[in-house]
């Protein structure tokens, strides 16, 4: 059972690695590196002080920070546990592959997937009542979780379950944050 999954697993990377094109491969790399989504956590933040005040907002940046740390090491310790080699390094694949980027580090849990669901379950859950679009913030992990299958990096079956650890991660800071906001009544400052 095991073995037929990791067969579809490869087999949809397979499929999706080898739609992209010399033509694109800059678009993607610009896509992967977490800088270029500044703009994005800069209107989070904008929204966060506007609507919330400025100590609110801080236990709020706070509570990001944290959920980046924690998923991030946690996604880690899961890749140095699981050891899957990335699929840029898969010999039965390389013939068929286009591994725009190569990394030596393994490929289970994807933490790109994981922190960018993180980060976006958490803020869609506090400035959901505040921010009329900000539901648009979920297609930030899609994008970036299909540029680490376009650029060689991970499988889809990372990705997914990064995505599935990040709402975990997610969650476990959200209900960290509304005990501290309720406790110390970050909504009447």
């Amino acid at each position: 059972m095991l073995e037929k999954l990791q067969q579809l697993d490869t087999d949809i990377f397979v499929y999706f690695n080898s739609l992209g094109s010399q033509t694109f491969d800059p678009f993607w790399e610009m896509i992967t590196r977490f800088y270029y989504w500044i703009p994005v956590f800069a209107v989070v933040v904008y929204y966060a002080f506007k609507k919330l005040g400025k100590k609110h907002a801080f236990l709020v940046l706070g509570m990001v920070a944290l959920v980046i740390l924690f998923t991030d090491q946690t996604t880690n310790l899961i890749k140095f546990l699981v050891k899957r080699p990335r699929p840029c390094n898969n010999p039965e694949i390389a013939d068929v592959i286009r591994a725009v980027q190569r990394r030596i580090s393994f490929s289970f849990v994807s933490g790109h997937a994981s922190n960018s669901m993180a980060v976006t379950f958490l803020a869609y859950n506090i400035l959901k009542p505040y921010v009329k679009y900000i539901g648009l913030f979920f297609l930030w992990p899609f994008i970036f979780g299909y540029s680490r299958i376009y650029l060689g990096l991970h499988y889809p079956g990372d990705i997914l379950c990064g995505y599935l650890y990040g709402l975990l991660t997610g969650w476990v800071i959200f209900l960290l944050y509304k005990y501290l906001r309720d406790r110390y009544n970050f909504l009447q400052q």
